[in-house]
């Protein structure tokens, strides 16, 4: 075995704790076990998406590499999607793309705009699977503190004014993911005029931006001014549409920047799932895909944990799947209160170890896979478990 250094874009990076604790909760093989830790979900995807799945299965022409930027009536859809949100135009033949999977589109964007060293403008927390693909692609997270009220995440907008240097090249947004925090019009407003002052790319994590809680509506950053020729958007089927197995996703973005986009994406996963592109494309184009009902569900289910776990400094999210709580207010270490609730109360869970310059303090609790019927009691489990 070659005897090497590990390799450099790999020093900063750690892994996103979700393996493990599933891993653990898979092998404990306890169906009274509430699984809070991976972002799962119990609501099914559009049926018109299962049975043009299923329809095409069988089909020759899905089991191809081509076409390599994906089939038209998928790339006219999430073009369309991503127009209807944020009211630009967008021709789907030279400004979108598919990809597979909403993670592996923004892998290739990074890839596309950063030279080694450049910096990332992140929010903390933030995903930890985003901040392994900047680093990855050679550049450098740069943290941008979400503080925690009683109402919710706030961007901290005095952070945001002095987090830009001269090697800044990219604002990266995952709105919901994984504290639950929206971007008001307000903070949208900063980040757009941070953007626009330093010549900036505004990279838009959008898998989860129509997963919106107390009657909450979409701002989408391109529809401020001067934002469409720097916003690029990422999209996924994976949340809205409940589609996550099927790995399909989509970027779309000025025409300049889509040729090195699309460079990389053919030379990286070279195409997207065929069997899955045209049932995707039935769910965007469905007169109801079902998100409503399901955002319904969701925010039922927050809203019991917030009841529950009032006492356990828990920050209420406005969006997306999951919401955080300190444990370091408990006396203890993330690791060692994911630990307690594993053992004593028998919820998994996810400390926040790498996922942010300070998120190690927060553990994460998803409410997208257990139905309310289960999460009845879990602040008595919590209370259990740190007595």
């Amino acid at each position: 075995m070659p005897n090497r250094s590990k390799a450099s874009r790999l020093a900063h990076m750690m892994g996103i704790g979700v393996d493990k604790m599933g891993n653990a909760a898979d092998a404990a093989e306890r169906p009274e076990m509430l699984r809070l830790e991976n972002l799962d979900t119990d609501i099914p995807p559009p049926s018109v998406a299962i049975d043009v799945t299923r329809s095409g299965v069988d089909k020759d022409e899905n089991n191809s590499y081509l076409p390599f930027f994906g089939l038209d009536e998928l790339r006219k859809a999430a073009a369309d999607r991503v127009a209807r949100v944020s009211n630009v135009e967008y021709d789907w033949r030279s400004e979108c793309i598919i990809t597979a999977g909403g993670m592996s589109g923004i892998l290739n964007c990074l890839l596309a705009l950063l030279e080694p060293g450049d910096e990332v403008i992140v929010t903390d927390p933030t995903y930890a699977g985003i901040i392994n693909r900047i680093y990855l692609a050679g550049g450098v997270p740069v943290y941008v503190p979400l503080v925690p009220t009683k109402k919710g995440w706030a961007l901290d907008q005095v952070a945001l004014s002095k987090a830009v240097t001269s090697r800044t090249r990219v604002f990266c947004a995952s709105p919901g993911m994984p504290t639950g925090h929206v971007f008001s019009r307000e903070e949208w407003e900063a980040v757009c005029r941070i953007c626009r002052d330093n010549d900036l790319w505004l990279l838009y994590d959008a898998a989860m931006e129509r997963i919106l809680y107390d009657q909450r509506t979409v701002v989408h950053p391109a529809s401020f001014p001067e934002m469409r020729q720097r916003t690029i958007t990422v999209g996924a089927a994976s949340k809205e549409l409940r589609m996550i197995g099927w790995r399909v996703g989509w970027v779309v973005a000025p025409k300049s920047i889509m040729n090195d986009i699309g460079l990389v994406s053919i030379s990286n996963v070279v195409c997207q799932t065929g069997i899955s592109m045209a049932g995707v494309a039935a769910g965007l184009n469905a007169s109801d895909d079902g998100l409503k009902e399901a955002v319904r569900i969701w925010e039922e289910r927050r809203n019991i944990l917030l009841d529950e776990l009032g006492p356990f400094n828990v920050v209420p999210p406005h969006a997306g799947w999951s919401m955080l709580f300190d444990a370091t207010a408990l006396g203890m270490t993330s690791e060692e209160a994911v630990q307690k609730l594993f053992e004593k109360a028998q919820v998994a869970a996810t400390p926040m170890i790498g996922w942010g310059k300070d998120a190690a303090k927060y553990v994460r609790l998803v409410f997208s896979n257990e139905p309310k019927e289960r999460l009845f009691g879990i602040g008595e489990k919590f209370k259990r478990a740190f007595s």
